[in-house]
């Protein structure tokens, strides 16, 4: 943890940032920024045709909710287009993924909620049957081994 250095209000030049390869991320709630045990907030800037392929979190649950732009979300075998104001909920050990296939960027935030960060946070099943077979044949660029 962060000791006496944790921070309660969060600025601007505060925030956390990390590229990924499906988008940038902004930390805005995470340890060592915090003091947060149970809860992360990040926001994505996802852009056209990236992808947080399909993945799954063990010990903590998410809610996505989108700001700006589009994106095809996966929570298990369902997926739904979303748009500006709406929220996808992603319970903890459930198979998910964020697809944008616009031609415009896709911003969301994500709120991520556990009773313990444990490891592994994320474990990658994209290339696993049958979410291999949910996406287009495009679906291999979205996963980067």
């Amino acid at each position: 943890m962060c000791g006496t250095e944790c921070l309660q209000f969060i600025s601007t030049p505060d925030v956390i940032i990390e590229q990924a390869p499906w988008g940038e991320h902004e930390w805005f709630v995470q340890p060592p920024l915090t003091k947060s045990e149970h809860l992360m907030m990040v926001k994505v800037t996802m852009g056209p045709g990236q992808a947080h392929r399909f993945h799954f979190h063990p010990h903590f649950e998410e809610a996505i909710y989108f700001l700006e732009g589009s994106a095809l979300q996966w929570v298990g075998e369902k997926s739904q287009l979303m748009n500006p104001g709406e929220v996808a909920h992603v319970p903890a050990g459930e198979i998910h993924g964020t697809y944008n296939i616009s031609n415009e960027k896709c911003i969301f935030l994500v709120a991520l909620a556990s009773a313990k960060f444990q490891e592994p946070m994320v474990v990658d099943v994209c290339q696993e049957s049958p979410w291999r077979d949910l996406m287009d044949p495009d679906c291999d660029s979205y996963c980067q081994p």
